[in-house]
């Protein structure tokens, strides 16, 4: 029997929405994670979708009703991967943790999220202010899997009903807890109270486990600096190791464009979807984002022309052409049980699942808008045409303008599904025009543009 996850004294990937896919995970785990969170996923999709052993990427698949693969895995990462749910219901959460139990060493709940969508579903940050909902959701899973169960949280209003909290935590029989030392109300440029962590790891009797320093972490060396501050063991990274992964390496970290041709290499290994892809490389670029090399990425329409961008096509076509060997090895009815077209490159369901769908419903890729690469159509003048081919209503915008710096982010309706770029721009029409690319590239419609 294997043996079970152990939380104490370990460094590991903080659960980060976009950013926890199977590659970060693999990469996190090379440069010396001890474990690695999902992305958080939630339950109400997560028991809509079936089990798949997928050998064109020697991966398992979580795959939706619609062709979408919600959540990814593989062998490597099978004894050191917690999978993060969002769930306010106890019973979706049991049927959620038994469909991953075989793939994964631990199961996480998700009770720090502070965005609307979690909120109004009663999800994440909800939870902490209903310690009875709280303690029926961890005792059902604790009772349900074999394996430990966690839940990461933020902090509350005061420090006693942290506490308080906590001690309702602890009476289910979790495994530990992770504390994001911030309240609901508090962005990470704000100070992280590791006082009140450290208060809480004097009052438990499990593994806490302390999170929120990124601000801190700008090499391994610096975990011993965040335990030193909290007296917990263990430690999460989110934000340090989304901006440099190899933060992890015991050695120091390496140079950002070598930890980007590794994250690539194991995109393409893992068959990961272009705008997840292009989104992770974007937050290891940072500032190099506003260069040449950054317009170009922004460009970049597929993994391919992403690879291009560092000298990696032949490692994508090596991979291309193992993959297509493997295909044709595959029986009729194999490839008609695997969905053959939503694993392999080029088939329209691929083309649909490289669109992120956020928590709010929206489908996002990350796309801009360039007016002189749109020199006879525009995106919105293209899709008002297949629209009104086809006896469709036009479709409808809503753009909102940030105020802190004026940007602007247009989510697009039609036929009911919504479209956007997960950029904020520079213009009202600059963000609708991204919006109608989306649309166009996940309906598969072409446009027109400079060559």
């Amino acid at each position: 029997m294997a043996a079970r996850l152990s939380y104490s004294n370990k460094v590991m990937l903080a659960p980060m929405v976009r950013i926890g896919t199977l590659p970060t995970r693999l990469l996190a785990l090379e440069y010396g994670a001890d474990i690695v969170y999902s992305e958080e996923l939630i339950d109400h999709r997560m028991v809509q979708c079936q089990r798949l052993v997928n050998p064109i990427l020697d991966t398992v698949d979580f795959v939706s009703p619609d062709g979408r693969c919600m959540f990814r895995t593989c062998e490597r990462e099978r004894k050191y991967v917690v999978f993060q749910m969002g769930t306010a219901d106890s019973v979706r959460a049991v049927e959620t943790a038994k469909l991953v139990e075989r793939d994964v060493a631990g199961i996480d709940v998700n009770m720090g999220c502070p965005k609307d969508f979690s909120l109004k579903g009663g999800m994440g940050a909800a939870l902490l202010s209903n310690p009875e909902r709280v303690r029926s959701i961890l005792t059902s899973l604790v009772s349900a899997v074999s394996l430990p169960v966690t839940c990461k949280i933020r902090l509350l209003p005061t420090p006693q009903a942290t506490f308080d909290l906590v001690k309702v935590i602890e009476s289910t029989g979790v495994a530990a807890v992770a504390v994001h030392g911030r309240s609901i109300k508090e962005r990470s440029t704000q100070p992280c109270h590791y006082d009140v962590i450290r208060e809480i790891v004097s009052r438990a009797s499990i593994p806490v486990i302390a999170n929120g320093g990124s601000n801190e972490i700008t090499s391994y060396k610096d975990v011993d600096k965040i335990k030193s501050l909290t007296s917990c063991e263990s430690v999460m990274i989110a934000r340090a190791a989304q901006w440099n992964p190899s933060v992890f390496r015991h050695e120091g970290a390496l140079e950002i464009d070598d930890v980007i041709k590794r994250y690539l290499q194991l995109a393409v290994d893992t068959g990961n979807g272009c705008s997840n892809t292009k989104y992770c490389v974007c937050q290891m670029m940072a500032d190099r984002m506003e260069g040449p090399l950054g317009a170009r990425l922004h460009s970049a329409k597929n993994i391919r022309e992403i690879c291009d961008l560092w000298g990696m096509t032949g490692y994508h076509d090596a991979a291309e052409a193992r993959r297509s060997d493997v295909i044709e090895g595959l029986s009729l009815r194999e490839q008609k049980s695997l969905g053959v077209a939503s694993f392999s490159p080029g088939g329209a369901k691929r083309q649909r699942m490289d669109a992120e769908l956020t928590e709010e419903g929206v489908m996002e890729l990350c796309v801009k808008y360039e007016r002189r690469d749109y020199p006879a159509h525009t995106p919105k003048s293209e899709l008002l045409e297949h629209c009104s081919q086809r006896h469709l209503d036009p479709p409808s915008y809503n753009t909102v303008e940030r105020s802190r710096d004026r940007l602007f982010k247009s989510v697009l309706t039609v036929c009911g599904d919504k479209y956007s770029s997960s950029f904020w721009l520079k213009s009202k029409k600059s963000s609708e025009q991204a919006a109608a690319i989306v649309a166009l590239a996940v309906l598969g419609l072409d446009v027109p543009t400079k060559q």
